[in-house]
């Protein structure tokens, strides 16, 4: 699979993250996210009664490892801390035994001590580095963590305008459509429009979690609740980057950030959501109101 990257692939400022089909490029990591909470919640599902077992930790976490070692290669280090974040919240939810987590996570911390010094390359060192001192070189590595900070603030309480930020429009912001369209927004928007943004994805969590309340099984519960994983990752790991909070990784924002892949994959995992909807338990209102239609 690693060679299909590299064979086929697009390199795009370093990293091969994408495919070239001719008429339009796909980047294989956003679909295969939504592949392994299917994956997962299957798995789950069917072992809820011995899920403490250390052996389903060990099982699981290889799924979400052999997906997380390709994207991690390409390199794409977004994608993998998304990745990662959306195994350990499915294994919360499943009920895996807080020991045998806390041995795994222990063994997962050496291995990025591993992956620290032979693994990462040096712009990705560097990132890091400069996430821990972010004036340390504000001119190189630290420059686009600066520039969104600065767009951030410059927004103040009700923003300059849409079209008038001048982080972005003058090119002073990189990649203010993609990994940087958080700070563009508040630029534009001000701290009012970031609660407002702020709200909307609150809403679409909670109803997330609604309809996992409401699963008809354990499989549809667990699939709800790691799309919700999935876009709480995404939003928070962006989100952070922008704020300065997290290092610079170059991870998108669901709904918002230009790309055709991950707005398909988003759209893919409501329309499942949706589909699962169908077959949920209805509410307790609901209930009651359907036997008292009975009744009369």
């Amino acid at each position: 699979m690693l060679a299909l990257i590299f064979v086929l692939g697009s390199v795009v400022k370093g990293a091969t993250t994408r495919f070239n089909l001719g008429f339009f490029f796909v980047q294989p990591a956003d679909p295969a996210k939504l592949i392994l909470v299917a994956v997962l919640a299957k798995y789950f599902a069917r072992r809820h009664i011995e899920i403490k077992h250390i052996r389903h930790i060990i099982v699981s976490g290889c799924y979400a490892f052999a997906l997380f070692i390709m994207v991690f290669f390409q390199p794409d280090f977004g994608s993998g801390i998304i990745i990662f974040a959306i195994w350990l919240g499915m294994v919360l939810v499943a009920g895996i035994s807080w020991k045998h987590l806390a041995t795994f996570l222990v063994i997962a911390l050496i291995a990025c001590v591993g992956v620290w010094h032979f693994g990462l390359h040096q712009y990705q060192k560097d990132r890091i580095l400069t996430f821990i001192h972010p004036l340390a070189d504000i001119r190189g590595t630290g420059y686009n963590a600066y520039q969104s900070t600065v767009a951030v603030g410059s927004g103040e309480l009700t923003g300059k305008g849409i079209g008038y930020g001048t982080q972005s429009k003058l090119q002073f912001l990189p990649e203010y459509q993609t990994d940087f369209i958080f700070a563009a927004y508040a630029e534009e928007w001000g701290f009012v429009g970031v609660l407002l943004l702020f709200g909307l994805y609150a809403i679409i969590i909670i109803r997330i979690l609604a309809l996992a309340a409401r699963g008809a099984d354990n499989f549809d519960m667990l699939f709800s609740i790691g799309i919700a994983l999935y876009f709480l990752a995404q939003f928070i790991v962006h989100v952070g980057m922008d704020l300065g909070l997290l290092p610079i990784t170059g991870t998108t924002l669901p709904f918002m950030s230009y790309g055709g892949s991950h707005l398909i994959t988003e759209y893919a995992a409501l329309g499942i959501l949706m589909a699962l909807r169908r077959h949920a338990r209805p509410t307790i209102q609901a209930r009651d109101e359907t036997e008292l239609i009975g009744v009369i």
